[in-house]
């Protein structure tokens, strides 16, 4: 890890950890935010922990730049990873089929699958959510089984359904409400991922873990899950 320190704004500071994506960045990136969010205390306006960075939004009254960057720098000395088991488990049931999710078939011929086999893979490991962006509490999970890699659709769909879980390269994702989006999508849940009157944040934080669960229409309709097709087709 190389630590280097980016001004992205008059108030803001980009503190870059890696350059490259990977699991194993979150037990850093974790520890930097827990030891960044102690340092700045009432100076720190928000921090944003990513795949390989942490943006510093601090309040410019309070510190200047030189002082944020030693804070920066003193705090994040002899840093040592997180332990990543505390972040939370999440278990996710998915309703997979063609209906729902109209890449399915496209990505298990991909990967040389049966759309069962492809289920399968897709359930079988549990994935790090790297970062929140997009709408709110949109996940950037991953990374999935090279085998499953596939490229976004070159033409977006301008409305995917909530609870839509799409593929992107080596990421997962679940769209938290209508939206447009451009990934793969291969099935549905009914986990409802921003709720702001009941939790005040969303479901998921970088540093937890997602497991997806195939379960059946009968299950996904008993848990009030929305079984209309997908419209549309880029």
């Amino acid at each position: 890890m190389k630590i280097r320190i980016e001004t992205a704004a008059m108030d803001a500071l980009m503190v870059r950890l890696f350059d490259t994506i990977d699991e194993a960045n979150m037990a850093w990136v974790i520890a930097a935010d827990q030891a960044l969010r102690s340092a700045f205390g009432a100076a720190l306006i928000d921090l944003v922990p990513s795949y390989t960075t942490l943006l510093v939004h601090y309040d410019c009254e309070q510190l200047d730049h030189g002082a944020a960057c030693q804070l920066i720098n003193q705090a994040l000395s002899g840093l040592s990873p997180a332990n990543t088991q505390a972040g939370e488990l999440h278990d996710i049931p998915v309703w997979y089929d063609e209906s729902v999710g109209p890449e399915l078939p496209l990505v298990a011929k991909r990967a040389g699958l049966s759309v069962d086999d492809l289920i399968q893979q897709h359930c079988n490991h549990d994935y790090c959510v790297f970062a929140l962006g997009f709408a709110p509490g949109y996940g950037f999970m991953g990374l999935v089984d090279e085998a499953l890699a596939t490229p976004r659709l070159k033409t977006p769909r301008r409305k995917v359904a909530a609870g839509s879980v799409g593929i992107a390269d080596r990421q997962t994702a679940i769209y938290p409400l209508l939206s447009p989006g451009g990934w793969n999508i291969l099935g549905r849940t009914n986990v409802p991922l921003f709720e702001y009157a009941k939790r005040g944040a969303p479901l998921f934080r970088p540093g937890d873990k997602v497991r997806f669960r195939a379960i059946s229409r009968e299950e996904f309709e008993a848990d009030g899950g929305n079984t209309t097709p997908m419209e549309e087709r880029p």
